[in-house]
C-alpha cells in the first residue's frame, strides 16, 4: 500500500494536472458556474428540511434549529461521498486513451476525480460556514475532530472508488448498480435523520463506515462533544482497509486494463 501511495506522490504533478482539467471541463459551458458547487447539497437540505418536517408533524414535535443545522452538517459530506464515486467509478472508462498510450499510476485518474469533488466539497463548506455563523452555532474544541473526520471520508472514498473503478472496467453494468444503491442509500444512512432516533437498532445504521463519519461529524460540529470512541476506532478501521483492498485490487487488476477497456 505505501508503495502504491509513493508512487501516486511521484506523479503529483500530473495530478494536479488531471483535477484541473476535470474541473475546467466540469464548469467550462456552466452557465452558474461555481454555484453548481452548492446546488445539489441546497437541493439535498431541503429536500431533508421537507422530510424532517413531515417527520414532526407526524410525531407532533416541533422542527428544532438544531435538527435542520444537523442536516445541513451532514448533507455536505454525503453528496460529496456520491459525487465522488460516480466521477470514479467512470475514471479509467472515461479517460480510455489515456489508460492505453502512456505509462502512469493508474489510481491518480480515480484520485483527481475526487480532489475535483473536493473542491466543490470546499466551495459548499464555505458557504456552510458562513451559515453556522449567522445562526451562532458556535465552536468548541471537538471542532478539531472535523479534519480528521475529513480524511477518513477522502481515504474511504478513495478505496471504494478505486474498487469500483476497476469493476466498471472489465464490467460496464456496474455503473447503473452504483448509481441505483448511491440513490436509495440515502434512507439507509443518518443524513436526515440522527442514529439514535431508532434506538436499538442505531448499530445497524452505524456499521456504514459513511453513517459513523456523518453521525461523528454531527457529534463535533453541530453538538459540541467528543466523538464515540467507539465508532470512531471503527471508522478508522473501515477506512484503512477498505483503502488497502481498493489498492490491492487495483494494482492486481492494473495490468489488464489496456486490453479490456
Amino acid at each position: 500500500m505505501f508503495n502504491a501511495i509513493k508512487e501516486i506522490f511521484q506523479y503529483r504533478d500530473l495530478l494536479m494536472m488531471l483535477t484541473m482539467r476535470d474541473l475546467r471541463v466540469r464548469y467550462k459551458q456552466a452557465s452558474m458556474g461555481f454555484l453548481w458547487a452548492i446546488f445539489m447539497p441546497v437541493v439535498a437540505v431541503c429536500a431533508g428540511i421537507l422530510i424532517k418536517k413531515a417527520m414532526a408533524v407526524v410525531s407532533q414535535q416541533p422542527l428544532e434549529l438544531e435538527s435542520i443545522i444537523s442536516i445541513t452538517v451532514k448533507t455536505l459530506p454525503w453528496t460529496f461521498f456520491i459525487s465522488s464515486i460516480r466521477f470514479s467509478v467512470q475514471a479509467l472508462v472515461g479517460n480510455s486513451s489515456l489508460v492505453t498510450k502512456i505509462y502512469f499510476p493508474r489510481a491518480v485518474l480515480v484520485l483527481s476525480s475526487i480532489l475535483a469533488c473536493l473542491f466543490d466539497f470546499a466551495v459548499a463548506m464555505a458557504v456552510v460556514i458562513v451559515l453556522l455563523a449567522i445562526f451562532k452555532v458556535g465552536v468548541s474544541i471537538y471542532l478539531l475532530w472535523a479534519p480528521l473526520l475529513l480524511v477518513l471520508l477522502v481515504l474511504y472514498t478513495f478505496g471504494l472508488g478505486l474498487i469500483l473503478s476497476a469493476a466498471n472496467l472489465f464490467y460496464r453494468d456496474i455503473k447503473y448498480v452504483v448509481e441505483i444503491i448511491l440513490m436509495f442509500g440515502i434512507f439507509f444512512t443518518p443524513v436526515f435523520f440522527s442514529a439514535s432516533d431508532f434506538g436499538r437498532w442505531k448499530p445497524l445504521l452505524l456499521v456504514n463506515p459513511i453513517g459513523s463519519i456523518l453521525e461523528e461529524c454531527d457529534r463535533v460540529v453541530v453538538l459540541h462533544q467528543m466523538p464515540d470512541l467507539f465508532w470512531l476506532s471503527y471508522a478508522v478501521i473501515t477506512s484503512l482497509l477498505v483503502l488497502y483492498l481498493g489498492i490491492a485490487v487495483f494494482h492486481k487488476a492494473e495490468p489488464l486494463f489496456a486490453e479490456n477497456i
